[in-house]
């Protein structure tokens, strides 16, 4: 879809209360936001469904503030970004630690993931974020910067300390 067909449709959304336009950018951008949710959850599929959903409401109920100052998928993220950080904040406030799923090794690529996973949990959330957004989201330090508010010097630190954290914790653990 280009970025006059997304303009087009939210023009649809917004001016017409078209829910099927919105529907369509649902599709395009579910399973990138999802992904998105379920690295910075570990792998919760369930967390990460209910994240997700929230943050397509908050994206419908908030579209006319989208500006297209940005491309509509670094303001999706954006609020991915923030709804996660909202989750963090409440179960922090009420002494909860998240609770991350564990998901029995089926295969090889599955055992992965969960290695991959359990070298995430080291990182800070900040460095976890970045992680994900530029290495499994594959997106740009411009837009991660313009998402998580942080200079692209900071997001280029961030990346550098959380692999070098994960590397460390990867080679501890068998990987070369």
């Amino acid at each position: 879809m280009k970025h006059n067909d997304e303009l087009s449709l939210i023009a649809k959304v917004v001016v017409e209360n078209d829910s099927r336009a919105f529907e369509k950018l649902v599709k395009k951008y579910q399973s990138q936001i999802r992904r998105y949710f379920l690295n910075q959850t570990l792998g919760n599929a369930a967390l990460s469904d209910d994240l997700a959903q929230e943050t397509f409401i908050k994206a419908y109920l908030n579209l006319t503030s989208f500006k297209s100052l940005s491309g509509f998928s670094t303001w999706l993220y954006k609020i991915a970004f923030n709804t996660f950080y909202d989750h963090i904040r409440k179960e922090k406030n009420h002494n909860k630690e998240i609770e991350y799923e564990n998901i029995a090794p089926q295969s090889e690529k599955i055992h992965n993931n969960i290695d991959i996973y359990n070298a995430m949990k080291i990182l800070k959330e900040v460095e976890r974020s970045c992680i994900s957004l530029f290495y499994m989201d594959d997106l740009s330090i411009e837009s991660i910067s313009s998402i998580m508010e942080l200079s692209e010097g900071t997001v280029k630190s961030h990346l550098s300390r959380g692999k070098s954290k994960m590397a460390e914790w990867l080679k501890n653990n068998g990987y070369e």
